[in-house]
Parts: structure tokens; sequence; C-alpha cells
């Protein structure tokens, strides 16, 4: 097993070569406050994150990741552009995995500000490519912004695509939604009114109920997702090839889902940026659904480096483009953002 000493080593060097880049070194708090995170990903982050109380500060969470408090940082300094690099500990629960460390030592490199999106994607990536390019590790790429799209373009209500778009990355609740909304779940038996003696039990006032009974009466009779669009999306969502293969077959679609030209074009220029980059897209692995039930605050490009002889760990590096997040830690303002990780000890294991 790998040392302490040589992956704190190992930690210094990836930095020291991030720097290169301009970036500037950053730190962190190690206790989180739990409510940023709770209001980002909801409850669901109990499951993975060590929460306690604090005194003076309330509900607080062992740091779970960097790029939160890294994206605080830089918007509250009212900078657009900067690039940063960092390296601590971070700390997951790992109830599935007995195997793998509850504390663990991450690098990582986050670039705001470059509105030159598809090239500040393809500089990043090649960036990370160049880090690990004397493993044999194999990289991945995916576009969750694709998967946006082609949910943003349903001919449904505003409502039902806010629900999918909110469970986009957790696959079975997202089928769930769209077998109902498609006509294929199980129809819901919506009573018409409460009974006017039934007691108030909990939080929720009668008029709550009432109108929430009136919401999914309103959906009942809403005309569901058609067949056609519903085969769309699950051939938009199960694509899996090389990379122009890929936008060969989603310039196809985009014919019949017209609001995919945008988010197609844009994975056109970064396949042409990645190209120039020196990266050969020809082998480069894409899948539109990767990374989608992992990284959940990513809203465009995302990549990965993993073990091919390991599926079943986590990336060794991972990242990709999360703009939207910018916006929801800047209360409204917001700037092109695009990063990644490298877990160093994982790299250590598999050095040549």
């Amino acid at each position: 097993m790998t040392s302490s000493p040589d992956i704190r080593a190992e930690a210094m060097r990836l930095v020291d070569r991030l720097r290169l880049t301009g970036a500037t070194p950053v730190e962190t708090d190690i206790l989180q406050p739990a409510e940023t995170l709770l209001d980002l990903y909801g409850e669901d982050i109990r499951a993975r994150a060590y929460v306690t109380q604090d005194p003076l500060r309330g509900e607080t969470m062992l740091r779970p990741d960097f790029t939160v408090p890294v994206v605080q940082m830089h918007m509250a300094s009212g900078v657009d552009r900067a690039q940063y690099v960092y390296a601590g500990d971070v700390f997951r629960m790992q109830e599935d995995n007995t195997d793998r460390p509850r504390e663990y030592l991450q690098v990582g490199y986050e670039d705001f500000g470059d509105d030159a999106r598809a090239a500040a994607d393809a500089r990043v990536f090649a960036l990370f490519s160049d880090l690990l390019s004397e493993t044999e590790l194999k990289p991945a790429t995916g576009d969750i912004g694709i998967l946006i799209a082609a949910v943003t373009g349903l001919s449904t209500t505003e409502r039902r695509k806010a629900a999918l778009l909110r469970h986009i990355w957790r696959p079975r609740r997202f089928r769930a939604l769209l077998d109902r909304f498609s006509g294929a779940g199980k129809p819901r038996d919506i009573p018409t009114v409460l009974d006017p003696d039934a007691p108030e039990i909990g939080k929720r006032r009668a008029s709550e109920v009432t109108a929430r009974l009136a919401a999914l009466r309103a959906e009942a009779d809403t005309d569901p997702i058609g067949a056609g669009e519903v085969e769309l999306l699950s051939t938009v969502f199960g694509l899996s090839e090389t990379l122009p293969n890929v936008v060969s077959h989603l310039s196809d679609i985009a014919i019949d889902m017209p609001a995919l030209q945008p988010a197609v074009e844009g994975l056109v220029a970064r396949a042409d940026a990645l190209a120039a980059a020196g990266v050969a897209i020809e082998d480069l692995a894409f899948e539109t659904s990767y990374g989608r039930t992992s990284m959940e605050y990513y809203d465009g490009f995302v990549f990965g480096f993993s073990r091919p002889d390991r599926p079943d760990l986590p990336p060794v590096a991972q990242g990709g483009r999360y703009d939207a997040l910018t916006r929801v830690l800047g209360q409204g303002r917001g700037v092109a953002a695009v990063g990644g990780i490298i877990r160093p000890a994982d790299l250590l294991e598999i050095a040549p």
C-alpha cells in the first residue's frame, strides 16, 4: 500500500505541474456549512457526507469536495477570469464499498471566466491528458448539456420538463417519471376533494394539500409525451461510441429534435478544439450519459480517466464544465467554469 508521505509528495508534484498554467494555489476550510451543500444536492448528500453540529455555525460537513467552496470563494471575489489549483483531504462515506477510503487526498484545477468555452474545455482535457500521459488510464468523455437540451426540447409542459431535469442524475427516478408522463406508468388514483372533517396532521395545511391535489389532477389531464419523442430521448441518452460517430448520430437526430441543434453545434466546436489541441478524437470514447450518476453539478462537457482493468472503481481523474453552479453560488451572476480533479493515491497505485 502506498504510504501517506508518498501520496502527499505525488500531490505536490501534480500541483507544481498545474501551477505552470498560471493557476493560483488556494485552500478551503475542512468544515463546510451544510446548508449550501444540502441546497445543491438535497438530503441525498447525507448518505455520503460526514455531518456534524457546531454550536456557533450550526450544521456542518467535513469537506466532500473542493469545487463548491472554490466556486464560492471565486464568486465572492468579484473577479471574472482566474485559475486555481489546490490539494487537500476530502471525506466521503463508503457504504457500498468498504475497501474505498473514507478520507483521501484530492488535487484539483479550476478555470473561471474563459468565454471561449469549446477551447477552454479542450485545454483542460488536454492538460489532464498530458498529466496522465505516462499511465494506461483510458479517457472517456460526455456532455450533460446534450441531455439537458433533449429534455428541454420535449413537447410537454414546463412542469414536466422541470421534474425530469431535476432527476436527470437519478436514472431510475427519471425513467419512472418519463414512463408516467408518456402514459406507460400506472395511473394514479387522485382524490377530487379532501374530507372536510379530516384532522390536519403534520406541517402541511389543508390549503396546501388541496393545491397539490389540483396540480396532480392537472398533470393527469395533460396529454402524454408521444412515443416518438420518448424513443428519440432514449436514443440520445443511450449513445456510446467514438466522438466523431456520436456527432454524426446526434446531427441526424437533431433534424427530428431541433432543440438539440445548439448543443450539437457546441459539441462539434469542442471536437474541433480537441483536435487542434492534439487530442486523437477518432479514438476518443464519448457517452452522452457519462457521469450522469456521479457528477451532479456539471451541466456541459464531462470527462474521466479510468483503469480499463477496474471499471468498478471511480475514475482516477475526472472533471468538466459547471457554469450553472456559478450562477447558483453567485446569486444569479454566473461565469464560464471548467475544471477537474485527480486522486494521487489512485494514480500511484497504477504508476509504471
